[in-house]
């Protein structure tokens, strides 16, 4: 990969294998990190993936652990 000039900052064109698997699209925002052998980079989730994990777990959380709405506004 080349690092390139894109106004002030730094640019770095991703391999459309990369792109493939991470299943990234344009608009994605993505993570880099260091790694053992250079960086990782990682996909951060979109609102709508957050909302569908939110809609995946609603209704499973024991009963034991639920709080009703005034319990979770007290103060």
């Amino acid at each position: 990969m080349q690092i390139a000039k894109w106004g002030n900052s730094l640019a770095v064109r991703l391999p459309a294998e990369l792109v493939r698997e991470l299943g990234l699209e344009a608009g994605d925002e993505i993570e880099l990190y260091p790694a053992e052998k250079g960086f990782a980079v990682h996909r951060r989730p979109s609102a709508e993936d957050v909302l569908a994990d939110l809609r995946r777990f609603r209704g499973r959380l024991p009963a034991a652990e639920r709080m009703s709405r005034n319990d979770a506004n007290a103060r």
